[in-house]
């Protein structure tokens, strides 16, 4: 059972706001618990919409979590590389990395079961053999581990920032310096818990190098290198910098109509030593079409205003 109180300057605040600040899990979640009977305010069950008042008492019971079996499914993968260890995917865009909550297939890890048979089991069962992820709409390299040993090397080649992740995005405005690093840390949002931001209190140092490939005029094809593996981090660190990735539903904006569902990032190519014989290992993912039909949008767009 967890317990709350609410604060002065919670007064008014709806009950599942409230939780979400409080609580780990997203706020369809909250609402979730709320909608079952799981949260009490006072003596009363409470419902999301409720308006706190300063003192009030917010209990919940959270119930033990339901055992859940990931399965195997036929989805096909663009394979770059496999061995016995490792296997190294070009991810497309709109596929899941991993099942979660009301959501245990068509991911890649279904798709990973079926193709592989064996994986880590490091990050249990609703996430085998994922050692770095990628979000739902970016597309483009990944690595997986096919067994323990291999997932703890990868691991810490990511954790020592030796493993080199380079991306291409595009992004609104005109990038006016060659190159850049931004650094910044990055937290939930105060306000929404589904989304990060650049943040004080309750975040983690962010790290993103940067360099200009193409400019457009009003916009800006960027190469970029992760130092640090921030949840969102590019999307973030560019729309705090006024540059938001375009098309992107969290935290950009939409002005023109762009031929691409989701955000215009792509893993472009990952350097990594191999976790077992050492080797140094390169793997690239060609641009995906709808990224390209993006970057020629913004050229035609320049090309219209300077008639």
């Amino acid at each position: 059972m967890n317990e709350y109180i609410v604060n002065a300057e919670q007064d008014g605040m709806r009950l599942d706001v409230f939780l979400t600040e409080h609580m780990e899990g997203s706020r369809s979640y909250i609402q979730s618990l709320i909608k079952g009977g799981h949260v009490t305010v006072g003596a009363k069950v409470g419902k999301a919409n409720l308006r706190l008042t300063p003192n009030a008492i917010v209990r919940v019971e959270v119930p033990e979590p339901e055992s859940v079996e990931v399965k195997s499914e036929d989805i096909p993968l663009d394979v770059l590389y496999e061995d016995h260890d490792i296997i190294i995917v070009n991810k497309q865009r709109g596929m899941v990395v991993h099942p979660a909550v009301g959501n245990y297939s068509g991911t890649l890890v279904n798709a990973l079961l079926y193709h592989c048979k064996d994986l880590s089991g490091i990050n249990g069962e609703i996430r085998p053999g994922i050692v770095h992820r990628l979000d739902k709409d970016t597309s483009g390299v990944m690595m997986a581990a096919k067994n323990d040993a291999a997932h703890i090397g990868l691991a810490e080649q990511v954790k020592e920032h030796s493993a080199k992740r380079t991306y291409l995005a595009l992004v609104q405005g005109n990038i006016v310096e060659e190159k850049g690093t931004i650094k910044a840390p990055i937290g939930r949002h105060p306000k929404d818990r589904m989304k990060m931001a650049v943040v004080f209190e309750n975040s983690k140092d962010a790290v993103t190098h940067f360099n200009v490939v193409e400019r457009f005029g009003h916009q800006t094809l960027v190469e970029c290198n992760l130092e640090t593996g921030r949840t969102h981090q590019i999307r973030v660190h560019f729309a705090h910098i006024g540059h938001p990735v375009v098309n992107d539903p969290f935290y950009g904006y939409r002005r023109m109509d762009f031929p691409i569902e989701g955000q215009a990032l792509h893993s472009k190519s990952l350097d990594v030593k191999h976790p077992i014989t050492g080797e140094s290992m390169h793997f690239e993912a060609p641009l995906p079409d709808d990224f390209k039909a993006c970057i020629e949008f913004a050229k035609t767009y320049r090309e219209d205003k300077r008639k």
